[in-house]
């Protein structure tokens, strides 16, 4: 059904909610420990100045740069009604990078294992948008 590619979108969702809940979290936990006045932090800049812990925020951010194509392949995918079981599971492939890069963008945040999940994730985006591409080129001729 081209309309589970929707599952995956919303296991998506469901990260950037969980990542915003924790950004939130460390936000209010670093300000009251260190006595951080809210309206210091009114501009981006002096959150990244000011704050010691941005991981969960950064990734937050992160969360809506490459997941944006693949929530505009997916809808695309149901409006075209191409989202088969290969599209399908190919979105969930990405999920679960982006869920790789998370976790460890808000744990360790070791710059190259994150960077290697960011590449494949990315990579893998790509793929699926030359796929997608491919069959629109094939249903048309």
């Amino acid at each position: 059904m081209p309309h589970d590619i929707l599952l995956p979108c919303a296991a998506l969702v469901g990260l950037t909610g969980l990542v915003w809940l924790r950004a939130v979290y460390e936000r209010i936990a670093e300000s009251r420990a260190r006595g951080i006045a809210p309206q210091s932090l009114a501009f981006s800049r002096d959150t990244a100045r000011i704050l010691k812990n941005t991981q969960a925020l950064d990734n937050f951010t992160n969360l809506f740069e490459f997941p944006v194509l693949f929530y505009v392949l997916c809808l695309a995918m149901v409006a075209t009604g191409m989202g088969t079981v290969v599209h399908v599971a190919a979105a969930w492939v990405f999920v679960g990078l982006r869920v790789v890069h998370s976790l460890i963008h808000i744990t360790y945040n070791r710059v190259l294992h994150r960077f290697v999940a960011w590449m494949l994730s990315a990579a893998w985006l790509f793929a699926m948008w030359g796929g997608f591409v491919f069959e629109l080129v094939l249903h048309r001729a």
